[in-house]
């Protein structure tokens, strides 16, 4: 099998990640997703800020050695099952999720673009773009939906998910192949992505 494409998608934390990527398998035939929400550390193991409130939004909070260990085997062809990410959710089950290596490789996840060694691997690095008060609000009703109430949602997004935002993610941007503007739809983007990938 010929090498891989390994696209990187990125963006802040409700830009529209996600729902391009699952647009983007809707055109595609063979698709492997490998996101980096399945490499969060335990809970118990988050670091905390100065309230004692867990961090989901550093470096430190993800296993980065692992996601790009495990990226090589994608690219190599070799399978993966890894235990789903179930939001830190201590009373959601535990799901094995099985990730087939596939022609087309999409990395998926906030610091996606910012660690070298995980860029090196992308043929391809995409960034979502959305301005902050629509990112706040696509947060807070996808957070409503996991049982998060507001006041931690909006606590987390100010002093967790911006910062990281300023720090890491924002700062990637000026390595991305493509920038995505989502404000309303991510239509052209889309199709530019699409005809790269069937060139």
């Amino acid at each position: 099998m010929d090498k891989p494409k390994v696209i990187g998608v990125t963006g802040g934390s409700g830009s529209g990640k996600t729902l391009f990527i699952n647009r983007l398998i809707e055109h595609l035939p063979e698709v492997a997703v490998h996101s980096m929400d399945n490499y969060y550390i335990k809970r118990t193991d988050q670091p905390k800020d100065n309230k004692g409130v867990e961090n989901f939004d550093t470096l430190g909070s993800i296993n980065l050695e692992k996601y790009v260990e495990d990226l090589k085997l994608l690219i190599d062809g070799t399978s993966l099952e890894l235990e789903e990410y179930n939001y830190n959710n201590p009373g959601a089950e535990k799901k094995i999720i099985k990730v087939q290596s596939a022609s087309i490789i999409l990395v998926e996840g906030i610091f996606a673009l910012y660690a070298e060694k995980l860029r090196q691997l992308l043929d391809l690095k995409i960034f979502i773009e959305a301005p902050g008060y629509l990112r706040l609000k696509r947060r807070i009703i996808r957070d409503e939906e996991r049982g998060y109430d507001l006041e931690d949602v909006l606590y987390r997004f100010e002093h967790h998910v911006t910062p990281a935002f300023y720090n890491y993610i924002e700062p990637s941007r000026r390595w991305a192949d493509i920038i995505i503007p989502n404000h309303d739809d991510f239509e052209k983007g889309l199709e530019v992505v699409l005809a790269f990938l069937n060139r």
